[in-house]
């Protein structure tokens, strides 16, 4: 109920207005999101890696519903890129792309998605970084990964996301745990139905140190995304336990989210990279987290309450 909700909120113009005016709504968008141009992203981008934090860079904007929309994206992508370039910051800045925003969605969905995130490989080794596809909802997790390994055959640093909660997702791991291979560790933040995802927090947990396992043991270079502070102690112990050094894997938070812990793990030598992501549709980014699993609603609210 909670989910539909929301859902109808993220559509109504009337609420948009209601809350995009309120005086509350400008520090919760700060909080999670860089801002709405590229300069923005790269204001934000040069503070956090002066302060010796990595970043990926997500440019909002989901609901692409036509071949004009998703060409809009990439040119986002590449004038991102270039500012990132010109701003001198590409070592510490990649960017993250959903391929639903690219045109997956729509009719020859797959093969318009991959030639636009080629698009965007091909400024971004231009650039002197990388690109990490995101992974959405279940239905397009094969797409994704399909369009992951084509692209890989020109673009190998290409990197993969996968989502702890599908039941599917250590068999995923054994499959992308490969040398050169980039690949971010996430719990996952949709609502599934049971039969592809477990709902139990426990199982996710447990389900999550597997995965981690898998790829700590591999050859890769694993990203783990968690703001768990039980989950980062143990990829820490499974990452010593597997000699890796520490600029074989890094740990990912989203931006706004647990900052202290951010930078104590930056500080102790640890890879630490902070998901910002910046655009004109952050209301819809901030409602549809929400409606994809209601109990965001709680990690956000304790978020606004502690800078921890």
């Amino acid at each position: 109920m909670l989910d539909r909700t929301l859902l109808r909120v993220s559509r109504s113009s009337r609420i948009k207005r209601l809350i995009t005016r309120a005086p509350i709504t400008s520090a919760v968008v700060e909080r999670f999101v860089a801002g709405e141009d590229a300069d923005d992203a790269v204001a934000a981008t040069r503070r956090l890696s002066g302060e010796g934090l990595r970043v990926t860079i997500d440019h909002l904007g989901e609901d692409t519903t036509d071949r004009a929309h998703a060409d809009t994206v990439v040119a986002a992508y590449l004038h991102l890129l270039q500012r990132l370039h010109q701003a001198g910051l590409t070592d510490w800045a990649e960017v993250s792309v959903k391929l639903s925003a690219l045109g997956q969605q729509l009719t020859d969905g797959e093969q318009i998605a991959r030639e636009n995130a080629e698009k965007i490989c091909v400024a971004a080794r231009a650039a002197g970084t990388t690109v990490t596809l995101d992974m959405e909802d279940h239905t397009t997790t094969d797409s994704t990964l399909g369009i992951l390994r084509e692209l890989r055959a020109d673009f190998p640093d290409t990197g993969a996301v996968v989502q702890a909660y599908l039941r599917r997702t250590e068999g995923d791991c054994r499959d992308l745990a490969t040398a050169g291979s980039r690949v971010r560790l996430c719990k996952g933040a949709y609502h599934e139905p049971e039969s592809v995802a477990f709902h139990d927090q426990v199982e996710i947990d447990l389900s999550y140190v597997r995965c981690l396992k898998v790829l700590m043991e591999g050859p890769g270079y694993p990203m783990l995304a968690t703001h768990d502070p039980r989950l980062v102690k143990i990829g820490q112990r499974v990452a010593t336990d597997n000699g890796r050094s520490l600029d074989s894997y890094e740990f990912q938070m989203l931006y706004g989210i647990r900052p202290t812990e951010q930078h104590r793990l930056a500080d102790l030598g640890h890879r630490m990279r902070v998901y910002i992501p910046y655009g004109t549709d952050w209301y819809g980014y901030l409602v549809r987290r929400l409606a994809e699993r209601p109990a965001n609603l709680a990690f956000f609210a304790r978020a606004l309450a502690t800078k921890s």
